[in-house]
Protein backbone atom coordinates (compact mmCIF):
# COMPACT_ATOMS: atom_id res chain seq x y z
CA UNK A 1 0.00 0.00 0.00
CA UNK A 2 2.57 2.68 0.77
CA UNK A 3 4.59 2.30 -2.56
CA UNK A 4 1.87 4.34 -4.36
CA UNK A 5 2.39 6.87 -1.73
CA UNK A 6 6.56 6.61 -1.46
CA UNK A 7 6.96 6.54 -5.41
CA UNK A 8 5.46 9.79 -6.00
CA UNK A 9 7.22 12.09 -3.36
CA UNK A 10 10.86 9.94 -4.59
CA UNK A 11 10.11 10.73 -7.71
CA UNK A 12 9.44 14.77 -7.46
CA UNK A 13 12.66 15.57 -4.85
CA UNK A 14 14.94 13.10 -6.97
CA UNK A 15 13.97 15.15 -9.81
CA UNK A 16 15.04 17.82 -7.78
CA UNK A 17 18.43 17.25 -8.06
CA UNK A 18 18.73 15.03 -10.70
CA UNK A 19 19.11 17.28 -13.52
CA UNK A 20 21.93 19.54 -11.70
CA UNK A 21 24.30 17.04 -13.49
CA UNK A 22 22.85 17.12 -16.48
CA UNK A 23 22.59 21.18 -17.47
CA UNK A 24 25.98 21.17 -19.61
CA UNK A 25 24.60 17.83 -21.42
CA UNK A 26 21.52 19.84 -21.83
CA UNK A 27 23.31 22.85 -23.12
CA UNK A 28 25.28 21.04 -25.46
CA UNK A 29 22.47 19.30 -27.11
CA UNK A 30 20.00 21.46 -27.34
CA UNK A 31 22.41 24.65 -28.26
CA UNK A 32 21.77 27.05 -25.76
CA UNK A 33 24.02 28.74 -23.05
CA UNK A 34 24.77 27.41 -19.72
CA UNK A 35 22.79 30.62 -18.51
CA UNK A 36 20.09 29.74 -20.20
CA UNK A 37 20.13 25.55 -19.62
CA UNK A 38 20.09 26.52 -16.08
CA UNK A 39 16.28 27.49 -15.75
CA UNK A 40 15.78 23.73 -16.55
CA UNK A 41 16.47 23.33 -13.01
CA UNK A 42 15.41 27.12 -11.35
CA UNK A 43 12.42 27.04 -13.06
CA UNK A 44 11.04 23.20 -11.39
CA UNK A 45 12.27 24.76 -8.05
CA UNK A 46 10.26 27.58 -8.66
CA UNK A 47 7.24 25.95 -10.34
CA UNK A 48 7.41 23.35 -7.21
CA UNK A 49 7.56 26.52 -4.79
CA UNK A 50 3.93 28.16 -6.76
CA UNK A 51 2.32 24.30 -6.59
CA UNK A 52 2.77 24.07 -2.96
CA UNK A 53 0.31 27.04 -2.42
CA UNK A 54 -2.57 25.47 -4.19
CA UNK A 55 -1.98 22.14 -2.17
CA UNK A 56 -4.01 22.52 0.73
CA UNK A 57 -7.27 24.17 -1.51
CA UNK A 58 -7.43 21.75 -3.57
CA UNK A 59 -7.20 18.60 -1.00
CA UNK A 60 -9.96 20.12 0.72
CA UNK A 61 -11.95 20.54 -2.54
CA UNK A 62 -11.62 17.41 -4.11
CA UNK A 63 -9.97 15.21 -1.40
CA UNK A 64 -6.65 14.45 -0.98
CA UNK A 65 -6.36 10.84 -2.56
CA UNK A 66 -7.50 11.97 -5.94
CA UNK A 67 -5.90 15.33 -6.28
CA UNK A 68 -2.70 13.32 -5.50
CA UNK A 69 -3.38 10.55 -7.98
CA UNK A 70 -3.95 13.28 -10.30
CA UNK A 71 -0.95 15.39 -9.77
CA UNK A 72 1.30 12.02 -10.17
CA UNK A 73 -0.31 11.46 -13.79
CA UNK A 74 0.16 14.67 -14.69
CA UNK A 75 3.94 14.67 -13.25
CA UNK A 76 4.37 11.20 -15.61
CA UNK A 77 3.12 13.23 -18.36
CA UNK A 78 5.18 16.43 -18.32
CA UNK A 79 8.28 14.14 -17.45
CA UNK A 80 7.19 12.51 -20.73
CA UNK A 81 7.52 15.89 -22.30
CA UNK A 82 10.77 16.82 -20.83
CA UNK A 83 12.18 13.42 -22.30
CA UNK A 84 10.51 14.68 -25.98
CA UNK A 85 11.68 18.26 -25.46
CA UNK A 86 12.79 19.08 -29.04
CA UNK A 87 14.51 22.35 -27.74
CA UNK A 88 15.50 24.30 -24.57
CA UNK A 89 12.50 26.70 -24.14
CA UNK A 90 9.86 23.67 -24.72
CA UNK A 91 11.67 21.81 -22.17
CA UNK A 92 12.21 24.42 -19.67
CA UNK A 93 8.38 24.78 -20.04
CA UNK A 94 7.80 21.60 -19.36
CA UNK A 95 10.31 21.10 -16.53
CA UNK A 96 8.06 23.55 -15.22
CA UNK A 97 4.63 22.15 -15.06
CA UNK A 98 6.62 18.82 -14.03
CA UNK A 99 7.67 20.92 -11.05
CA UNK A 100 4.33 22.37 -10.60
CA UNK A 101 2.07 19.25 -10.66
CA UNK A 102 5.03 17.56 -8.18
CA UNK A 103 4.62 20.22 -5.53
CA UNK A 104 1.15 18.60 -4.01
CA UNK A 105 2.97 14.88 -3.70
CA UNK A 106 4.90 15.22 -1.02
CA UNK A 107 2.58 17.05 1.67
CA UNK A 108 -0.62 15.25 0.72
CA UNK A 109 1.61 11.54 1.01
CA UNK A 110 2.67 12.83 4.18
CA UNK A 111 -1.02 14.02 5.02
CA UNK A 112 -2.09 10.24 4.65
CA UNK A 113 1.02 8.61 5.82
CA UNK A 114 0.75 10.29 9.70
CA UNK A 115 -2.87 10.62 9.60
CA UNK A 116 -2.85 6.52 9.00
CA UNK A 117 -0.65 6.05 12.02
CA UNK A 118 -3.02 7.01 14.69
CA UNK A 119 -2.17 9.89 17.27
CA UNK A 120 1.18 9.49 17.39
CA UNK A 121 1.57 10.25 13.68
CA UNK A 122 4.55 8.73 13.49
CA UNK A 123 6.38 8.82 9.93
CA UNK A 124 7.02 5.25 8.19
CA UNK A 125 10.39 3.44 8.85
CA UNK A 126 10.13 3.07 4.40
CA UNK A 127 8.97 7.05 4.06
CA UNK A 128 11.99 8.27 5.90
CA UNK A 129 14.73 5.73 4.10
CA UNK A 130 13.39 7.10 1.04
CA UNK A 131 12.65 10.89 1.83
CA UNK A 132 16.16 11.49 3.13
CA UNK A 133 17.57 9.60 0.55
CA UNK A 134 16.30 11.18 -2.60
CA UNK A 135 18.26 14.14 -2.50
CA UNK A 136 21.58 12.02 -2.23
CA UNK A 137 20.94 9.30 -4.83
CA UNK A 138 19.74 12.50 -8.08
CA UNK A 139 22.94 13.21 -8.82
CA UNK A 140 24.33 9.71 -8.74
CA UNK A 141 21.64 8.33 -10.45
CA UNK A 142 21.41 11.28 -13.00
CA UNK A 143 25.28 10.45 -13.74
CA UNK A 144 25.01 6.71 -13.73
CA UNK A 145 21.72 7.54 -16.84
CA UNK A 146 23.66 10.35 -18.90
CA UNK A 147 26.83 7.72 -19.07
CA UNK A 148 24.46 4.65 -20.34
CA UNK A 149 22.26 6.42 -22.87
CA UNK A 150 21.87 10.42 -22.73
CA UNK A 151 20.00 13.31 -20.65
CA UNK A 152 17.08 12.24 -21.61
CA UNK A 153 16.88 8.98 -19.81
CA UNK A 154 16.62 11.23 -16.42
CA UNK A 155 12.89 11.87 -17.29
CA UNK A 156 12.02 8.64 -19.15
CA UNK A 157 12.81 7.05 -16.08
CA UNK A 158 9.59 8.14 -13.97
CA UNK A 159 7.43 6.32 -16.28
CA UNK A 160 7.79 3.16 -15.34
CA UNK A 161 8.09 3.74 -11.74
CA UNK A 162 5.43 6.18 -11.74
CA UNK A 163 2.77 3.60 -13.58
CA UNK A 164 3.56 1.36 -10.79
CA UNK A 165 2.86 4.14 -8.28
CA UNK A 166 -0.06 5.03 -9.55
CA UNK A 167 -1.73 1.63 -10.09
CA UNK A 168 -1.06 1.06 -5.95
CA UNK A 169 -2.92 4.42 -5.71
CA UNK A 170 -6.14 2.64 -6.91
CA UNK A 171 -6.35 -0.04 -4.98
CA UNK A 172 -5.60 2.00 -1.48
CA UNK A 173 -9.52 2.00 0.11
CA UNK A 174 -11.20 5.49 0.22
CA UNK A 175 -10.94 6.00 3.69
CA UNK A 176 -7.22 6.39 3.97
CA UNK A 177 -7.43 10.07 3.70
CA UNK A 178 -10.30 12.79 4.65
CA UNK A 179 -12.58 12.99 1.86
CA UNK A 180 -13.16 16.02 -0.21
CA UNK A 181 -15.51 19.34 1.84
CA UNK A 182 -16.80 20.26 -1.77
CA UNK A 183 -17.98 23.79 -0.39
CA UNK A 184 -14.34 24.95 0.50
CA UNK A 185 -13.99 28.42 -0.73
CA UNK A 186 -11.05 29.40 -2.97
CA UNK A 187 -8.96 32.39 -1.49
CA UNK A 188 -7.63 33.29 -4.84
CA UNK A 189 -5.87 37.13 -3.15
CA UNK A 190 -4.39 34.77 -0.50
CA UNK A 191 -3.13 32.28 -3.75
CA UNK A 192 -1.47 35.32 -5.14
CA UNK A 193 0.18 36.78 -1.93
CA UNK A 194 1.31 33.17 -1.25
CA UNK A 195 2.38 32.29 -4.74
CA UNK A 196 4.19 35.01 -5.43
CA UNK A 197 5.66 35.63 -2.26
CA UNK A 198 7.52 31.92 -2.49
CA UNK A 199 8.49 32.76 -6.00
CA UNK A 200 10.25 35.61 -5.79
CA UNK A 201 12.18 34.80 -2.20
CA UNK A 202 13.09 31.44 -4.13
CA UNK A 203 14.41 33.11 -7.05
CA UNK A 204 16.30 35.81 -4.76
CA UNK A 205 17.63 33.21 -2.70
CA UNK A 206 18.99 30.99 -5.53
CA UNK A 207 20.31 33.87 -7.95
CA UNK A 208 23.29 35.01 -6.18
CA UNK A 209 23.00 37.39 -2.98
CA UNK A 210 24.81 40.21 -4.45
CA UNK A 211 22.86 40.70 -7.54
CA UNK A 212 20.53 44.07 -7.35
CA UNK A 213 17.82 41.75 -8.71
CA UNK A 214 17.85 39.54 -6.09
CA UNK A 215 17.83 41.82 -3.33
CA UNK A 216 14.40 43.22 -4.53
CA UNK A 217 12.82 40.18 -5.42
CA UNK A 218 13.78 39.17 -1.80
CA UNK A 219 12.39 42.13 -0.21
CA UNK A 220 9.71 41.95 -2.59
CA UNK A 221 8.67 38.38 -1.63
CA UNK A 222 9.07 38.77 2.19
CA UNK A 223 6.93 41.31 2.06
CA UNK A 224 4.05 39.45 0.14
CA UNK A 225 4.57 36.73 2.82
CA UNK A 226 4.30 38.92 5.54
CA UNK A 227 1.00 40.30 4.12
CA UNK A 228 -0.34 37.09 3.26
CA UNK A 229 -0.01 35.77 6.84
CA UNK A 230 -1.66 39.06 8.06
CA UNK A 231 -4.69 38.28 5.04
CA UNK A 232 -4.72 34.32 6.61
CA UNK A 233 -5.51 35.89 10.05
CA UNK A 234 -8.85 37.35 8.78
CA UNK A 235 -9.63 35.07 5.83
CA UNK A 236 -12.47 31.77 6.63
CA UNK A 237 -10.66 29.55 4.27
CA UNK A 238 -7.14 31.15 4.09
CA UNK A 239 -5.09 28.85 1.04
CA UNK A 240 -2.81 27.67 3.75
CA UNK A 241 -3.98 27.98 7.26
CA UNK A 242 -2.04 29.15 9.96
CA UNK A 243 -3.57 27.60 12.69
CA UNK A 244 -0.27 25.85 13.43
CA UNK A 245 1.92 28.64 14.15
CA UNK A 246 -0.49 29.74 16.64
CA UNK A 247 0.09 27.12 18.92
CA UNK A 248 2.92 28.08 20.78
CA UNK A 249 5.16 24.46 20.41
CA UNK A 250 4.26 23.64 17.78
CA UNK A 251 5.92 26.74 15.99
CA UNK A 252 8.52 26.15 18.06
CA UNK A 253 8.59 22.67 16.74
CA UNK A 254 8.66 24.16 13.08
CA UNK A 255 11.17 26.44 13.45
CA UNK A 256 13.41 23.55 15.08
CA UNK A 257 12.62 21.15 12.15
CA UNK A 258 13.07 23.83 9.30
CA UNK A 259 16.77 24.20 11.16
CA UNK A 260 17.48 20.74 11.13
CA UNK A 261 16.86 20.81 7.58
CA UNK A 262 19.37 23.34 6.79
CA UNK A 263 22.10 22.46 8.78
CA UNK A 264 21.37 18.98 7.23
CA UNK A 265 20.90 19.86 3.70
CA UNK A 266 23.70 22.95 3.62
CA UNK A 267 25.92 19.87 3.76
CA UNK A 268 24.44 17.88 1.01
CA UNK A 269 24.67 20.63 -1.09
CA UNK A 270 28.23 22.58 -0.73
CA UNK A 271 30.26 19.63 0.34
CA UNK A 272 30.22 18.49 -3.16
CA UNK A 273 31.77 21.56 -3.89
CA UNK A 274 34.17 20.72 -2.00
CA UNK A 275 35.09 17.48 -2.64
CA UNK A 276 35.03 18.28 -6.46
CA UNK A 277 36.67 20.87 -6.55
CA UNK A 278 39.36 20.82 -3.92
CA UNK A 279 39.83 16.90 -3.59
CA UNK A 280 39.26 16.13 -6.88
CA UNK A 281 36.62 13.45 -6.84
CA UNK A 282 34.35 12.67 -9.85
CA UNK A 283 31.02 13.64 -9.11
CA UNK A 284 29.55 9.91 -9.21
CA UNK A 285 32.10 8.87 -6.42
CA UNK A 286 31.01 11.85 -4.34
CA UNK A 287 27.07 11.10 -5.06
CA UNK A 288 27.91 7.34 -3.58
CA UNK A 289 29.89 8.75 -0.71
CA UNK A 290 26.38 10.68 0.00
CA UNK A 291 24.20 7.63 -0.68
CA UNK A 292 24.72 6.20 3.42
CA UNK A 293 23.39 8.86 5.42
CA UNK A 294 19.89 8.13 3.92
CA UNK A 295 19.89 4.76 4.85
CA UNK A 296 21.05 5.94 8.23
CA UNK A 297 18.41 8.30 8.62
CA UNK A 298 15.57 5.44 7.84
CA UNK A 299 17.59 3.75 10.44
CA UNK A 300 17.17 6.98 13.02
CA UNK A 301 14.19 7.34 12.58
CA UNK A 302 12.81 3.99 13.31
CA UNK A 303 14.83 3.55 16.45
CA UNK A 304 14.03 7.51 17.16
CA UNK A 305 9.87 6.73 16.98
CA UNK A 306 10.92 3.96 19.79
CA UNK A 307 12.71 6.26 21.95
CA UNK A 308 10.09 8.78 21.83
CA UNK A 309 7.63 7.01 23.47
CA UNK A 310 10.18 5.94 26.22
CA UNK A 311 12.30 9.15 26.84
CA UNK A 312 9.49 11.80 25.56
CA UNK A 313 9.93 14.77 22.97
CA UNK A 314 12.64 17.28 24.56
CA UNK A 315 15.04 14.51 26.00
CA UNK A 316 15.20 12.87 22.44
CA UNK A 317 15.11 16.64 20.01
CA UNK A 318 17.92 17.78 22.73
CA UNK A 319 20.07 15.02 22.32
CA UNK A 320 19.76 15.06 18.47
CA UNK A 321 20.55 18.57 18.36
CA UNK A 322 23.60 18.07 20.58
CA UNK A 323 24.37 14.94 18.74
CA UNK A 324 23.99 16.79 15.09
CA UNK A 325 26.59 19.75 16.49
CA UNK A 326 29.06 17.16 17.21
CA UNK A 327 29.11 15.07 14.04
CA UNK A 328 28.91 18.77 12.53
CA UNK A 329 32.32 19.68 14.13
CA UNK A 330 33.98 16.95 12.36
CA UNK A 331 33.41 19.11 9.05
CA UNK A 332 36.14 21.10 10.65
CA UNK A 333 38.39 18.18 9.77
CA UNK A 334 38.17 17.78 6.69
CA UNK A 335 41.02 18.56 4.22
CA UNK A 336 42.38 18.48 0.74
CA UNK A 337 43.91 14.71 1.63
CA UNK A 338 40.69 13.93 3.87
CA UNK A 339 39.76 10.06 2.17
CA UNK A 340 35.76 10.12 0.95
CA UNK A 341 35.40 7.42 3.55
CA UNK A 342 36.20 9.75 6.22
CA UNK A 343 33.49 12.60 4.85
CA UNK A 344 30.68 9.83 4.25
CA UNK A 345 31.44 8.91 8.31
CA UNK A 346 30.51 12.40 9.46
CA UNK A 347 27.86 12.90 7.02
CA UNK A 348 25.86 9.15 8.09
CA UNK A 349 26.95 10.58 12.27
CA UNK A 350 24.58 13.66 11.49
CA UNK A 351 21.93 11.71 9.70
CA UNK A 352 21.52 9.29 12.76
CA UNK A 353 21.56 12.45 14.92
CA UNK A 354 18.92 13.90 12.66
CA UNK A 355 16.83 10.58 11.89
CA UNK A 356 16.07 10.15 15.60
CA UNK A 357 15.41 13.94 16.51
CA UNK A 358 13.09 14.73 13.26
CA UNK A 359 9.94 12.36 14.61
CA UNK A 360 9.50 13.59 17.94
CA UNK A 361 9.84 17.33 16.55
CA UNK A 362 6.73 16.22 13.88
CA UNK A 363 4.57 14.33 16.72
CA UNK A 364 4.56 17.70 18.74
CA UNK A 365 4.24 20.24 15.40
CA UNK A 366 1.01 18.37 14.21
CA UNK A 367 -0.46 17.77 17.69
CA UNK A 368 -2.90 20.32 18.12
CA UNK A 369 -4.12 19.37 14.24
CA UNK A 370 -7.00 17.33 13.24
CA UNK A 371 -6.87 14.70 10.40
CA UNK A 372 -8.93 16.88 8.58
CA UNK A 373 -5.87 19.95 9.30
CA UNK A 374 -2.80 17.58 8.26
CA UNK A 375 -2.42 18.67 4.15
CA UNK A 376 -2.52 22.19 5.62
CA UNK A 377 0.07 21.51 8.65
CA UNK A 378 2.60 19.29 6.37
CA UNK A 379 2.26 21.85 3.38
CA UNK A 380 3.13 24.49 6.13
CA UNK A 381 5.97 21.93 7.16
CA UNK A 382 7.09 21.71 3.36
CA UNK A 383 6.96 25.77 2.57
CA UNK A 384 9.11 26.37 5.75
CA UNK A 385 11.55 23.51 4.71
CA UNK A 386 12.02 25.12 1.18
CA UNK A 387 12.13 28.98 2.46
CA UNK A 388 14.89 27.93 5.25
CA UNK A 389 16.44 25.65 3.07
CA UNK A 390 16.71 27.45 0.15
CA UNK A 391 17.73 30.99 2.13
CA UNK A 392 20.46 28.92 4.81
CA UNK A 393 21.79 27.17 1.19
CA UNK A 394 21.99 30.38 -0.54
CA UNK A 395 23.35 32.57 2.25
CA UNK A 396 26.38 30.03 3.14
CA UNK A 397 27.00 29.09 -0.09
CA UNK A 398 27.25 32.86 -0.78
CA UNK A 399 29.29 33.18 2.28
CA UNK A 400 31.65 30.08 0.78
CA UNK A 401 32.35 31.63 -2.52
CA UNK A 402 33.19 35.14 -0.94
CA UNK A 403 35.91 33.23 1.72
CA UNK A 404 37.03 30.96 -0.62
CA UNK A 405 38.18 34.44 -2.56
CA UNK A 406 39.82 35.68 0.42
CA UNK A 407 41.21 32.51 2.45
CA UNK A 408 41.41 29.68 0.37
CA UNK A 409 38.64 27.09 -0.03
CA UNK A 410 39.76 24.77 2.84
CA UNK A 411 39.28 27.37 5.60
CA UNK A 412 36.54 28.46 3.69
CA UNK A 413 34.77 25.56 4.14
CA UNK A 414 35.96 25.46 7.56
CA UNK A 415 34.13 28.52 8.40
CA UNK A 416 30.63 27.25 7.08
CA UNK A 417 31.33 23.84 9.04
CA UNK A 418 31.80 26.08 12.45
CA UNK A 419 28.38 27.84 11.11
CA UNK A 420 26.54 24.90 11.30
CA UNK A 421 28.11 23.16 14.17
CA UNK A 422 27.26 26.25 16.35
CA UNK A 423 23.36 26.42 14.80
CA UNK A 424 22.75 22.88 16.05
CA UNK A 425 24.02 23.25 19.58
CA UNK A 426 21.98 26.56 20.10
CA UNK A 427 18.96 24.45 18.17
CA UNK A 428 19.80 22.38 21.37
CA UNK A 429 19.50 24.49 23.91
CA UNK A 430 16.16 25.94 22.48
CA UNK A 431 14.99 22.72 22.13
CA UNK A 432 14.72 22.48 26.25
CA UNK A 433 11.60 24.37 25.62
CA UNK A 434 9.93 21.64 24.12
CA UNK A 435 7.00 19.34 25.82
CA UNK A 436 8.54 16.39 27.64
CA UNK A 437 5.80 14.14 25.98
CA UNK A 438 3.07 15.11 23.49
CA UNK A 439 -0.33 14.78 25.12
CA UNK A 440 -2.47 12.12 24.30
CA UNK A 441 -6.13 13.10 23.52
CA UNK A 442 -8.22 11.49 20.37
CA UNK A 443 -7.78 13.63 17.01
CA UNK A 444 -11.53 14.11 15.68
CA UNK A 445 -11.80 15.15 11.92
Amino acid sequence: MQLGLLAGPLLTMVDSSIVNVAVPDIASELHAGLATAQWVVSGYLLALAAGLTTTSYLARRFGTMRVYAAALAAFLLASAACAAAPGIGALIAARAVQGFTGAPLVPLAMSVLLGRQGRERRIPVAAGLLFFLAPAIGPSLGGLLIAADGWRWIFLINLPVGAVALLGVRRLPPEVAPPAEGHTRLDPLGLLLLGAGLVSVLFGATHGWTEPLSLVTLGGGGTLLFLYARWARHTPSPAVDLTLLRHGRSALALALSVTSSVVAFAAVFLLPVFTQSVQHHSAFATGAALLPQGLITGVGIAAGQRLAARHGARALVTTGFATLALASAGLLLLTAATPLWATALILSGRAAAIGFGITPLLSVMLDPLTDAQLADGNTLFNIAQRLGGSLGVGVLGSLLATRAAHVGAVPAFHEIGLILTVAAAGAALVSLRLPGRVAAQPVSA
